[in-house]
């Protein structure tokens, strides 16, 4: 599979499941994060999501969309909470739902997650095994 199939997978899907690390116990959670140009991951969250906290105390994360074929593509990365208002415009603009929840990119309520890719992997019905995807 190419990175572009397994890019595919994820703009299908739209909501990812978002898994993030409590003490010793992964937290799950459906997510519709943008993945921009530059191959990063960016999730808006709410000021009062313990998904925050979970970010801050361990960073890593992986993310799972299933698209609409049975086709899954499973993204782990390292994940900071961002100010970059640039970053915050960019998955407004882009995610029409967010506006349910947050009046602009300046709200204060609007945090802002990135996720810097470290790894992707894919699988189709078809496969035998998952596949490393390269991010080169």
């Amino acid at each position: 599979m190419t990175k572009d199939e397994a890019i595919d997978i994820v703009r299908d899907a739209g909501f990812g499941f978002f898994a993030t690390v409590e003490g010793d116990q992964p937290r799950v959670r459906p997510m519709m994060p943008y993945l921009s140009d530059d191959g990063e991951l960016l999730l808006a969250l709410l000021g009062r999501s313990r998904t925050i906290a979970q970010i801050k105390s361990n960073p890593n994360v992986e993310i799972c969309f299933v698209d609409r074929k049975m086709w899954y593509c499973r993204i782990s990365g390292k994940a900071i909470i961002s100010d970059d208002i640039s970053k915050k415009q960019l998955v407004f603009e882009n995610v029409p739902m967010l506006r349910q929840y947050f009046a602009g990119p300046e709200d204060p309520n609007y945090y802002l997650a990135v996720v810097t890719i470290k790894s992707m992997e894919a699988m189709t019905p078809h496969s035998r095994l998952p596949e490393e995807i390269s991010l080169v």
